[in-house]
This record gives C-alpha cells, sequence and structure tokens, in this order.
C-alpha cells in the first residue's frame, strides 16, 4: 500500500526514534525534483490519518510534501521511499 507503520515489537517510543532517524537520512540524501507524481510514496500510517482529517500535507520518506487525494493501489512504490525504509529497518 505504500504506507509505513511501527512494528507491534518496536518499543512504544520507536516512532520518535524513526522520525529522527527519518530527519536524519533526508538530509544526508540528496532530494531532486523529478517523477514523484508517478508513485506511492511511503508516510508514516499516523500522519496520513492526520492529513485525512485536517487536509495537512504530509511528508514522504523520499522527502515529497503534498496532500494526498489518489489511491496509492494504482501506483508503482517510490524507489526512494524504499531505499530510505530499507535503512531505517537495518
Amino acid at each position: 500500500m505504500g504506507i509505513f507503520t511501527r512494528r507491534e515489537s518496536e518499543p512504544a517510543g520507536g516512532v520518535d526514534v524513526l522520525d529522527r532517524e527519518l530527519e536524519k537520512l533526508l538530509e544526508d540524501s540528496q532530494i531532486e525534483d523529478g517523477d514523484h507524481e508517478r508513485f506511492s510514496h511511503y508516510v508514516p500510517k499516523d500522519k496520513i490519518l492526520e492529513s485525512a482529517v485536517t487536509g495537512k500535507p504530509v511528508r514522504a520518506l523520499c522527502g515529497k510534501k503534498w496532500t494526498p487525494s489518489r489511491d496509492p493501489e494504482k501506483f508503482p512504490v517510490c524507489p526512494d521511499c524504499k531505499k530510505v525504509y530499507e535503512k531505517m529497518r537495518k
């Protein structure tokens, strides 16, 4: 589906740690404009819900910022999001 969620086995504070790690990874990697619109992106699940309620934009693991409005099942997963997600899992 293209949504990043916290695993059940992670401690309750794990999301905060992952947020800090994500910020570090995003700062370390170059984020360029490109074909972001052609992909579904990984976004923390709570941010998707918050966006649905408030209309506030979300930021994907690759750095893309937008207000979700389409079915992510219709698009392939963003390769940059997938790379960042795999680095976070290590």
